[in-house]
């Protein structure tokens, strides 16, 4: 499931420049990101946009299959705000194969954010620590996806260990 991507078109920004992309990130996951004073950069990274907040990726813009564009933090941002809205959480056996970029299946689902709806970028974190795992596309709603028994519950675009995770900046 390699991309085998790498960065292209690096380029500072004034935060003016992207405060409207920034604006929506920090509503739709009712975060702070504090980006006050950070080098902010931009650079492309495949088919997303990327943006670096003192040298490290902390954000991303994708389409899904209606090329409609979204805005998320990347793992590494979640890193910094593990309060983020749009979570799934997922028990320890499901941990190994979102390691190696599966989709992740809802038999591993133990609890979601009653926000996320069908179609939602999602964020999944483990259970016990509260540390992001992977971003994914949600294909049911927070209810289905805590109750329901088998079935994919969230394809999976990016996660620990993949070339966004291991990009040497």
């Amino acid at each position: 499931m390699s991309r085998e991507l790498s960065m292209r078109k690096r380029r500072p920004v004034r935060r003016k420049k992207i405060a409207p992309l920034l604006e929506d990130l920090e509503e739709a996951l009712a975060v702070d990101l504090n980006v006050d004073g950070a080098f902010l950069e931009m650079a492309e990274f495949g088919s997303w946009t990327m943006v670096l907040v003192d040298k490290i990726a902390k954000a991303i813009e994708v389409q899904n299959e209606d090329q409609e564009r979204f805005v998320f933090l990347t793992l590494r941002g979640f890193l910094e705000h593990d309060d983020a809205a749009k979570w799934v959480e997922v028990d320890h056996g499901a941990i190994p194969f979102l390691m190696k970029g599966a989709d992740c299946m809802i038999a591993g689902v133990h609890g979601a954010d009653p926000t996320v709806e069908t179609g939602d970028l999602v964020w999944i974190r483990d259970m016990k620590h509260k540390r992001p795992l992977a971003i994914g596309w949600a294909t049911m709603n927070a209810d289905e996806l805590v109750s329901g028994s088998k079935g994919k519950g969230i394809k999976t675009i990016h996660w620990v260990g993949d070339e966004l995770w291991d990009m040497e900046l």
